[in-house]
């Protein structure tokens, strides 16, 4: 893998986030487009010479500035919430330094070799193995860690799993993640709206409302085409090379990269957060907590997996 230092990589993902950050409201007008031309066109099948597209045109002009105004407020409220969306999703709780004494001296040494600011330390309380770092500024940087990595790690590799959190942090990694999180969650309350919108629609009456059916059909499928189609956007702007250079700057701040490879295997034997169950939150994790229960459609899955195989990772480090 070519290597790429840390400034490289802060500036890419500092870029990627401005790029999500101008392309999701376009996003968002074009499916206001969509649904604009589809109400449009049923509506001329009640009435002669309706203009399909001057009405789809004037009608998604009409409520663009509603449409932005709710991204915004939505985004406004999600970006100073994040931290207790993610909490929420993750059942995370903070971590009491006087009895977690031995976690708190693991992450402030480390933040003190790097000149880091010393993010928050949460817990899982679940016996599974896996940890995430979350925020998106030294207010909200934070470390989480279940309770069975906690307690099934050393403290070699305990300290090479808050490395490897921390370099997400440093790369900027984490606030990609939830600028994605959030807009994610943009879209699927668009989405749902429009469903209870053209369903709501259904029960008008007309001499064309048997056409109801089909044409819910037809956006309910077009709406999961761009729904995918976003995700896929999603998980191509981040990058899974990022766990790959957060392992690297792992062993960098570690000097100790076989810690991380034992931590590694210990957490794919399993790494199943059982509160988790959003994949969009999953992907913070060092290992994806969903992955095992996905195993049955693992054709094609690894194709869009957020995460590279773990024994590849492995690999790797144990060639530094």
């Amino acid at each position: 893998m070519k290597y790429v230092g840390i400034k490289t990589q802060q500036r890419r993902n500092n870029m990627r986030s401005v790029v999500l950050l101008f392309l999701f409201p376009g996003l968002v007008i074009l499916l206001t487009f969509f649904f604009s031309f589809v109400f449009s066109f049923w509506e001329s099948l009640e009435y002669a010479n309706y203009d399909v597209m001057r009405n789809s045109i004037n009608m998604t002009k009409s409520l663009i500035p509603l449409i932005l105004a709710g991204v915004i407020i939505w985004f406004s409220i999600a970006y100073f919430t994040n931290v207790s969306i993610i909490n929420k999703a993750t059942s995370a709780k903070p971590l009491e330094r006087r009895e977690n004494k031995r976690i708190y001296n693991l992450v402030e040494n480390l933040c003190m070799t790097q000149g880091m600011q010393m993010p928050k330390v949460q817990v899982i309380e679940d016996s599974s193995l896996n940890a995430y770092a979350s925020g998106i500024n030294n207010k909200s940087f934070t470390v989480t860690l279940s309770r069975g990595i906690i307690e099934k790690l050393d403290d070699d590799e305990l300290e090479a799993v808050i490395a490897h959190e921390l370099s997400h942090i440093k790369n900027r990694d984490v606030r990609l993640l939830i600028v994605s999180i959030v807009f994610v969650g943009v879209f699927s309350m668009i989405a749902q709206i429009a469903i209870r919108m053209v369903s709501f629609s259904s029960f008008r009456g007309g001499k064309n409302s048997k056409n109801n059916g089909a044409i819910i059909l037809l956006i309910a499928f077009l709406v999961a085409i761009v729904g995918y189609f976003f995700a896929s956007l999603m998980r191509f702007a981040i990058s899974r090379k990022r766990e790959y250079l957060a392992d690297a700057g792992a062993a960098e701040m570690t000097r100790n990269p076989m810690a991380l490879a034992g931590a590694l295997r210990k957490i794919s034997n399993d790494p199943a957060i059982e509160a988790v169950t959003r994949d969009d939150v999953a992907q913070l994790f060092i290992e994806h907590p969903l992955e095992k229960k996905k195993k049955t459609f693992s054709g094609l899955s690894s194709l869009f997996a957020t995460h590279p195989p773990i024994s590849k990772r492995i690999e790797v480090l144990e060639q530094f």
